[in-house]
Formats: structure tokens, sequence, C-alpha cells
């Protein structure tokens, strides 16, 4: 029996559709789609854009080869087969493409030979469906709405919902109202004919959230219907977990003489929603820290806005990637929503917000649309089916317009993603724009800022801006002492002076900003240290360049040099780049500074900390590491290194490479001679004092449990940043190799 596919892939609009072409007309550049399982999007019917107008392929003459193109061209590394005779179920309009011949090697139905557009002996019992590998090629990007939906639901460009009630007024985000849709330009409002919660669910993840609620119409009264012709939709009907209101069944209103009214008996569709909890009012009362099992088990990193980034999922108390194998739409808006965003806007493919470090968690996740939580999604174990972090999915979510884009500007800069920062705040309940002062400005205030720009990640935030000139009306300094955890989604939730109090007056000295659209990631190898770890009794004759460069604990300097020895524990460290652009220094070579005694240049004069705490966070040793050899010490086959310290070249670590520091080399360690034995926390640290911009800079901390008994050293359960819960139990086989490590 033929499948036939569900109606909320279609968008029946009751307008006059365009005649297929008499003639036959060149290719051009022609856009596909599958309509098929929305569990499956890589199988379907395959159907062709022309005119305007989406229309079927006859399977005459179809064969591997063309299905092949076909695929390619939909962004899967390959074909698995095709299948003739309407398998997918008999499509609608015309059937644009007959005898299509290709090669096999064409990258797009473009270059196929065929009889011409709407050039046909076919019916629609004839109609091609194609079946893809389900792994995309590297080339290929995302998933967006805009490409899921055809001419027509392109046409509904926006969705709004008009405050009626005072109280809906005063709140921000807007979260209740009546319904409106942009068409062509105009808004239009919509019958709450036949209108159901799964309508409104739609509408509140366009919006941005996660969930919707019932409304009492009995508050509302009917005020927009003495205008039949102000609706423009007459009815609606979704299943819930369409990620658009074009992916429902839309029925227009009567046209214009009909005697029907427009909606009749009702009243315009009214939607309340409810809002993620970063877009709620601030707490009165602090809430208290839920247990582990009650914390997130998905989120989001390396996104350059809120809402958006690669997916990873806590599994087996260790967080890792998802697979994008079978990635679409339905499963990101699953994300999305238990995040506490609204549907997805974009699933992306590739790895492209960057690579995770660490296990492939889950490959082909099949949700459904209304599971709560990714994990109730059926799916393989990543493993499974070969997947590399090059295939790590990623999303970008629907969040709701809080208004706070509109409340800070850049002036002056040569390029808009530079400039002296301009913010709005009220002034004695009036809005005024004025400057920020730079005292305490940094890269963490700045990272908000771009974000509440929209403009991505800071690369620089700049304390003095004379060589910007800011807007006339508002050199004024209204905001000071800023102080950011980079959470915020605006300074104005930022911590501040109440009375602004900026010392040196502005002037020259006021913040500013440069961004950019992506950064670089560093994160280490945990595994590396905890295997690598040992210790040594290094005689002070050896040390004098270690010395010099202050790698060792201060009681060094009291030892009658070059008589006794310092007990060092030595590690090696390994960190990648898992960001989207290269990692630099942030001073050019002409600023890099000359040490004589290990003959190398430091780019970076701190580069990594190395700390042994007591368990309750004290420190009792310490040691850094400058970047006196910042490069590519391997990538990945397929990418080139770039960056080499031998011969005064450039330093830095490309995008997927990494830089190793060998245990064996000087300042590559943590002097312990002055610690008594006992359990202690041992912790490293990356671009402590983040002078170079990071997308994510909750991932630069590395941290060990470690016990020492005098003798011998143990390093176990490490792991950087949130990676996993600190309290993991060491397995037997590292418990092993971790005996070995003795002086």
């Amino acid at each position: 029996m033929a499948w036939s596919p569900p109606a909320t892939l279609f968008l029946f609009l009751l307008l006059l559709g365009q005649p297929p072409p008499s003639r036959p007309q060149s290719l051009g550049t022609t856009k596909l789609r599958l309509v098929g399982p929305e569990s499956k999007p890589e199988e379907g019917r395959l159907e062709v854009l022309h005119q305007g107008q989406w229309g079927t392929v006859c399977d005459d003459n179809f064969a591997i080869q063309e299905a092949t193109v076909a695929c390619r061209q939909l962004g899967f590394e390959a074909a698995l087969t095709w299948a003739h005779s309407a398998k997918y179920g008999q499509g609608e309009g015309p059937i644009w493409l007959d005898n299509v011949r290709c090669v096999g090697t064409e990258s797009s139905l473009d270059q196929c030979g065929s009889n011409g557009w709407g050039v046909s002996d076919c019916s629609h019992s004839e109609d091609v469906g194609v079946i893809c590998h389900p792994r995309r090629h590297r080339g290929y990007l995302s998933e967006t709405v805009s490409n899921a939906l055809g001419p027509q639901g392109r046409r509904l460009e926006e969705v709004r919902l008009k405050p009626i009630l005072a109280s809906a007024k005063q709140h921000s985000p807007v979260t209740e109202g009546a319904v409106e849709v942009k068409y062509e330009g105009h808004w239009r409002q919509v019958c709450d004919q036949g209108w159901t919660m799964n309508n409104s669910r739609v509408v509140c993840g366009m919006l941005g959230f996660p969930s919707e609620v019932p409304v009492d119409s009995h508050y509302y009264r009917l005020k927009s219907l003495t205008n039949k012709n102000s609706f423009w939709i007459h009815q609606v009907t979704c299943l819930g977990t369409e990620p658009h209101m074009a992916n429902c069944q839309v029925q227009v209103a009567p046209a214009r003489g009909k005697l029907r009214p427009a909606c009749p008996g009702g009243m315009h569709a009214v939607v309340s929603c409810v809002a993620g909890p970063h877009f709620r009012p601030p707490k009165t009362k602090p809430q208290r820290k839920g247990s582990w099992a009650e914390e997130p088990r998905v989120r989001l990193r390396s996104g350059a806005q809120v809402g958006e980034g690669r997916v990873e999922v806590l599994m087996n108390r260790q967080w890792g990637t998802v697979c994008d194998h079978r990635w679409n739409l339905i499963s990101a808006s699953v994300v999305c929503r238990q995040l506490g965003f609204g549907s997805a806007r974009e699933a992306l493919f590739g790895a492209r917000l960057g690579q995770g470090l660490g296990p492939i968690h889950l490959s082909e996740v099949r949700c459904r649309g209304y599971e709560r939580t990714l994990s109730d999604c059926p799916a393989l174990e990543g493993s499974q089916n070969g997947c590399q972090h090059e295939n790590d999915a990623a999303v970008r979510c629907n969040v709701p317009n809080m208004g706070f884009q509109n409340q800070v500007r850049l002036a002056g800069g040569r390029i808009p993603e530079e400039g002296l920062l301009e913010v709005q705040v009220e002034v004695n309940g009036v809005p005024r724009w004025g400057s920020v002062c730079s005292e305490n400005w940094g890269l963490t205030e700045a990272m908000v800022a771009c974000r509440q720009l929209g403009l991505g990640f800071a690369i620089h935030a700049y304390k003095e801006t004379w060589f910007w000139s800011g807007t006339p009306r508002a050199q004024e300094v209204v905001m000071s002492g800023v102080r950011c955890s980079g959470t915020e989604l605006a300074l104005q939730q930022c911590q501040r002076h109440g009375p602004v109090h900026c010392s040196h007056g502005g002037g020259r000295f006021l913040a500013g900003v440069s961004c950019m659209d992506s950064a670089p990631d560093l994160v280490m190898n945990a595994q590396l240290v905890q295997e690598t770890a040992y210790l040594e009794d290094r005689p002070l004759s050896q040390l004098y360049c270690a010395h010099e460069e202050n790698c060792l604990s201060k009681s060094a300097d009291h030892m009658d040099w070059p008589y006794g020895y310092r007990r060092l524990l030595r590690f090696s460290t390994q960190i990648y780049n898992l960001g989207r652009t290269d990692f630099r220094p942030k001073t050019g070579r002409d600023s890099w500074v000359w040490h004589q005694c290990h003959r190398h240049y430091h780019s970076i004069e701190v580069f990594t900390h190395y700390d042994l705490l007591t368990l309750n966070g004290s420190k009792v040793a310490e040691g850094h590491k400058a970047s006196f050899c910042l490069e590519d010490t391997n990538c990945p086959t397929g990418l080139q290194r770039r960056y080499a310290c031998a011969n005064f070249g450039e330093q830095g670590v490309t995008v997927g490479c990494w830089d190793t520091y060998r245990h064996d080399i000087d300042c590559q360690w943590v002097d312990i001679t002055d610690v008594g034995p006992g359990n202690y926390i041992f912790q490293v640290i990356v671009n402590p004092h983040y002078e170079v911009a990071e997308s994510d800079f909750s991932n630069n901390m590395l941290q060990c449990r470690c016990k020492y008994d005098g003798h011998r050293v143990w390093l176990h359960n490490c792991h950087t940043g949130n990676s996993y819960p600190a309290n993991a139990e060491l397995s037997l086989e590292q418990e092993q190799r971790l005996r070995n490590n003795l002086i």
C-alpha cells in the first residue's frame, strides 16, 4: 500500500497557481526537496521548485545515477536507491520533469538532460522517490525553516502577538495577545474558528517560547470583528510539531465578494505563551542549587548568539556531542524547548558551530516533536555508525524579542562591528542615550555587549576610545562600574553603580568594543594530563633558566644554588582549538618579549596557570607557562599546519589542530617541594587572564583529584570545565596505570 504523506507537509492556499510552461526551458538553478516521513528526512518523493511552484519528477528512465545527483544536491553523501510508482504518495500540481538523464558525476540536476519543463506524458502515479544515505556531506550546512517551506510558505514572513489586556501590554516579552501574521508586507489577524492548543504551540515556538497555556477568551472583546476583512486566515490546523505555521494546513478567508463571513461566529485567535527561565523577571529570592540529578542534561556550546550552539548531552556522567545523521528541525526543536527557547529555526550539520571533544553519545536521533527531552527520543549510540566530531550537530533556536538590541549601539567605528559603546538607560524616569565608563571594562563585559548588539563575540574590549567620535547628544556617561558574569542578555542586567561614578570623567576613557561572528575555543585533553603525570627530583644545577622565568616556588630563592633539588609534579598538556577561528596572540610579533636564557619569544606572558589546591580551594603550590611556542604541533588528516615557532615564525593554533607541551620541557610542572602528603586538587587554566577572546571560557579549566603520599602521586578523575562531576569513581584500570607514577 502506498504511503501517503501527512497533510502538515503542505500549505494549502486558495490562490490561483501559474500554469506550467508550454515549451521547454533550461533548468537554471533548481531547488529540490523530499516529501516523506518527518522522522526520515533522507527519503521521500522528489519535488522540484520552478516558477514559484513545487512539482514532481516522473520515474521514466530514472535510475541510481539520477538519484545520486539528487541526493548530493540535497546535502547527502550518496543515494541508496530510488522508488518508482509513487511509493511516497502521489504529488499535486505539475509534473515538472520527465526522462531525466544524468551521468552521475553532476553536482546538481541543472546539469542533467530532460524533456524540459512541464513536458511529460506521465501521471502522478509515476512520481519518483529517492532514498539517500543519512550522512550529510561536509559541504552541507543546515536545514532551515525557510528551505523547509514552499513558495507560499515563504510569504508567511512573521508572526506576532498583539497585546490587548493592559497587563499584557506591560509585560516584556509579550507573551499573550491576538495572533497576527505578516503576509506580503501586511499584518493580518487570524480567526479563532477551530483554533487549538496545537496551533498555539506552533505560534509560541516561533516567538521563542517553549510552551503555551489556555486562554480565557471571556476577557477579550470582539472589537476587531466589526470589519470582517480584517481577517486574512480563515482557519489554521496544526499538529503542534511544526517549526513554522506555514507547515500547517492554512485555509485563506473567502475571497472578496463572497456572502460567507470571514470568521462566522468567532473572534480573533488569542494565544498565551510561557517564557523560558532566561526570559522571565528575576526572582527576588535566589533559588537553591539543585542536586546533580536536577541539572540540565543538554546544553549548547560555542554559539555566537543566545539560543544557538553545538548540541551536547550528558550521558554516563559525561558530556558528549550528537551526530548529525538524520538530524532535522523536529529533533532540534525538542532540544530548543528543553532549554527554555522556542522551536528551532535552523538545524545545523557538519560541526558548523565547532567540533566537540570527547564521546559522541547519540546518532540518528528520531524525535516526533512532542518529547519533553532529547533523551525521550529514539536514537542510536554515536559509536554504532562511525560518526566523527566533524559530524557534530548544532541548532539555532527561536528566542523571544526582549527589545535589548534597541538599547545599545556603536558609534564612530570604521566598520559596523566596532566602535564607541552607547547605551540607553532611564535617568529620572526618562530614557537617555549615553556612554559607558571604561573602569573595570574587560572582555567579559564586551562579550555581553556584542551579544546584545547581535554581533557575536567580542574580540577586543577598549578602555580608550579617543580615536572614535560618538554621537553628539550621547557624550554623557550614563553607566559606570559595569561587572558582568558573562551570561547576561544585556549590559542593563549586569551589576553597575547606582549613581554614576567615573573617576577619570570619561572623555578619552570610554568603553568600546570590536565584535566578530566567530571565535577560537581552547580545550585541554584531560586524559593526557592524567596519564602522563609523575614526580621528578630535579637538581638545582639544571633549573637556572626555569628559576629566571619564575617557574619555581619562592622558597627556591633561599636555597644554596646549585646544591639541592626541587620536587616537581610533571605532566604533558595537549590544547585543542575547537572554535571556528584560529587562536592568535593578542599582540603582534613586534611586541613579543625575547627571553635570552631559553632563547625564545613569549607571545603571551602567562598562557597557563598550574596550581595545587587543598580540597577547600586554598592554593599550596603554583606554576605558570608562557606561550614560548604557541604552534600547531599536529593537525587532523586534511588540515595543514599554519603556525610554527621556528625562525621567528607566526604563533597560533589553527582551528581543529592542537598544541602539545611535553612533560620534559622547562616549566611544564608544579613545584611541590614544600607540599606535605595529602589529598589535593590539581588545576590547570589556559588563557587565564582572558587576553584572547574565546567562544567559551567555561572549558578553559581542567581539574584532577590528586593524592600525594610523600613518594608517589596519583592524578585521577581529570575533567575540563563541567564535563562531568568531580566525584566520579576511579576505575580499576586507571588505578593500576596510575600506581606506576613513582619518583
